[in-house]
């Protein structure tokens, strides 16, 4: 049967409809600014590959600014059109409207939290001296800026407690900037330090250990290769010029270290990296100025983290010899791999996180992409599982081994972050804080289905809708994925996501090979030549959808970031016939120089790069978005979301990928781009942006689904 003639028959029952709809609309082909091309064109291994775009990787040019300007024009004037973008904005702006908590933490005699009362840009950070002291503001980042667009990066206090250490990014940028105030009196120190990326404050004595870049070449600060990071140590007081380099790798300008000092302040510990997985470990005895530096661990084929050291001793988990991780210990004078010491084996589930704190080992462990936390004592007996109030992630249980409780955060899809105290001794976990959210999360319901990919693989998929949901393939649905970098999708709550579900839509999160759900084997079987995997998993789940009839591929959309942006382009391109709408976000969508910007060599242990090998370039010739625009293939509706302060995944692969899109199809769904300013990657955007940024999401779904959302405007 004819969708359309579906869509209207469904329409004619609306009385016992979760939504309003109408059929697909009609849309009219939109004018696209006029995208010049130059003639620059490069060859890899003998094949000619023409780069008409590439003007735009100059994101700070007149020319690509006034660019910008003309295509946020065409998808404002798009957006503006839809009747009921309003409304969904004023629903999103009235359930955002609830008081957040996040998991407080030790941290030197100091209770420390963040809260947000609602539509605060920001949330606040605040402490208490004990739990049952006085509140007191520690930082508000509200006041860093008047929009909101400065956020705190990181926050560490002082051993003594005297001083908070933090981070804050302008515009969304990973770029830090390290400030430091006394925290009883909130005056602000003069150390000031700048050029800082990817580096934590570890205190040690009367300063603190940090990571900092060269200053960057004028016009080059968001988009120039990130090399030659050094650690540093800087005493507080002093002026940063007389920062001392503690670490350089002056012969591996690439690689990047960073560092931590155990809790019990013996030691410094130095994690290298030359890609998103793998890493190299070194330490340095602090009780002696002219210890060495030692190896733990000097090359980048497995990912190891010290998480503890007492008496000699010290605490890895690893995934060597181990894809699943496994705790080991080792000393100083038995320091090589081989004599490693198993203290908790590898296990059938993935170990995702650990905490040595009240004289235990708390355990986070994955099993079919959900938490389970597990607690052992330090000779690694299994002691007991902690309760957790549904199928869900967890998060925090930080603290050191004297404290007696700690504190984690719990949240599912239609389960908003609660934070509970957990009393170590006893094994006792009590409601600590919860949320009151104007939203009866039971009458929805979350499964977990299991389907094969195209070469057998059984993968698995979270399935989100209202109970009673009628499976007639015309619900509005969300299917989302990453599948890349070992990075694991569990259950999480998303207050946007609301607007999909109380509309009787559908979300589907697919757990993609290339993530980390079952360890270092699933993620590998991802990556480099395998990384069609990855496409053909959401392929099999797409078609899963449609054919156990929770939609159809006129109600549709598929969702990504960053490296799920590509994901979003590389499907859509292989199979534009499965969806309605696309929206990847900060994708990397060319493939083929992806390296050549920021930090984006470290992605190259999970694609490989187009100038390693002639095999290698044509997989990733096959595959890359930008590369593989058809002329006149009828592509689903496309909205591709990305911001000017990105400097992860520079906005030069959105902005080219859409040129191309703009420039090929010939069909009348729209293909745009929303460029979002003073934004970054994703991390710090204030709630406004945030919310602005969902309403434009679900009107453009929605819209070209031809469903029309039951609010009132």
């Amino acid at each position: 049967m004819n969708p359309n003639l579906i869509n209207k028959l469904t329409c004619l029952a609306i009385g016992m409809s979760m939504i309003a709809c109408n059929s697909t609309p009609t849309m009219e082909k939109l004018t696209y600014p006029e995208t010049k091309k130059v003639d620059t064109t490069d060859v890899y291994f003998g094949t000619e590959v023409p780069d008409p775009y590439r003007w735009l990787e100059d994101d700070m040019s007149e020319e690509t600014r006034n660019w910008v300007v003309e295509q946020n024009k065409v998808t404002d004037s798009f957006l503006g059109k839809i009747p009921f973008k309003n409304a969904i904005e004023d629903r999103l702006t009235k359930i955002w409207n609830y008081a957040k908590m996040g998991t407080p933490s030790h941290k030197s005699g100091l209770l420390v939290y963040a809260k947000n009362d609602g539509l605060q840009n920001q949330s606040i950070y605040y402490y208490k001296k004990g739990a049952d002291g006085e509140e007191k503001i520690l930082i508000d980042p509200n006041k860093l800026s008047e929009d909101g667009t400065v956020s705190l990066g990181s926050l560490s206090v002082s051993e003594d407690g005297k001083y908070l250490g933090y981070t804050v990014s302008r515009g969304g940028s990973d770029w830090r900037e390290i400030y430091v105030k006394e925290i009883e009196t909130g005056k602000m120190l003069d150390d000031h330090i700048k050029w800082v990326k990817f580096s934590g404050i570890s205190w040690f004595n009367d300063g603190f250990f940090y990571t900092r870049f060269d200053e960057p070449k004028k016009g080059d600060e968001l988009k120039g290769e990130n090399k030659n990071p050094k650690v540093y140590y800087h005493k507080l007081g002093d002026q940063i010029k007389k920062d001392k380099v503690v670490f350089e790798d002056p012969e591996h300008p690439e690689r990047i270290t960073t560092c931590g000092v155990t809790d019990d302040n013996n030691y410094l510990v130095l994690h290298q990296t030359e890609s998103t997985s793998g890493n190299a470990i070194y330490i340095k005895d602090l009780s002696e100025k002219s210890a060495k530096i030692l190896k733990v661990v000097d090359d980048f084929e497995s990912d190891n983290n010290i998480i503890d050291h007492s008496n000699g001793v010290f605490l890895m988990s690893t995934n060597y010899k181990a894809p699943k991780e496994r705790i080991v210990k080792f000393t100083v004078d038995k320091i090589n791999k081989d004599e490693w010491i198993d203290v908790i084996p590898e296990q059938k589930d993935v170990l995702s996180g650990i905490s040595v704190v009240g004289e235990k080992m708390i355990t986070t462990y994955m099993t079919d992409a959900h938490d389970i936390v597990k607690v052992f004592d330090l000779q690694g007996k299994y002691l007991y599982d902690v309760e957790l109030p549904a199928i869900g992630s967890v998060g925090g249980f930080g603290g050191k081994k004297g404290d007696m409780e700690t504190y984690f955060s719990f949240n599912s899809f239609v389960y908003p972050s609660a934070i509970y105290k957990y009393n170590i001794a006893e094994n006792k976990t009590e409601l600590f804080w919860e949320p009151d959210i104007d939203i009866d999360f039971d009458q929805y319901e979350t499964k977990q289905v299991f389907f094969r990919s195209k070469d057998g693989t059984k993968v698995p998929m979270f399935i989100v809708h209202k109970k009673g949901l009628e499976l007639d393939g015309t619900n509005p649905t969300m299917l989302y994925g990453y599948g890349g970098f070992n990075i694991s999708l569990t259950p999480s709550f998303s207050v946007s996501r609301m607007v999909l579900l109380e509309n009787g839509g559908v979300y589907a999160m697919v757990n993609l090979r290339g993530g980390g759900e079952y360890g270092k084997d699933w993620h590998q079987a991802g990556t480099k030549l395998q990384k069609q995997n990855v496409f053909d998993d959401c392929i099999a789940a797409a078609e899963y959808l449609i054919d156990n009839k929770y939609t159809s591929n006129d109600r549709l959309s598929l969702m990504g970031g960053s490296n799920g942006g590509l994901l979003v382009g590389a499907v859509t391109n292989q199979r534009p016939d499965l969806f309605k709408v696309s929206i990847p976000v900060v994708g990397v969508m060319d493939m083929l120089r992806y390296h050549k910007f920021t930090i984006g060599r470290f992605w190259a242990t999970d694609y490989g790069t187009s100038e390693d090998n002639k095999e290698m370039f044509d997989y990733l010739y096959s595959y890359s978005p930008l590369h593989n625009v058809k002329e006149g293939v009828a592509y689903p509706a496309v909205m591709v979301m990305t911001a000017d302060h990105d400097d992860r995944v520079v906005p030069a692969h959105s902005f080219k990928y859409i040129a191309a899109l703009q420039d090929k199809y010939a069909g009348n769904n729209p293909v745009v781009i929303r460029i979002e300013s003073k934004a970054g990657h994703g991390a710090g955007k204030p709630t406004s942006k945030k919310i602005e940024e969902a309403a434009d999401l679900y009107s453009f779904i929605f819209y070209n689904m031809g469903v029309k959302p039951l609010y009132e405007f």
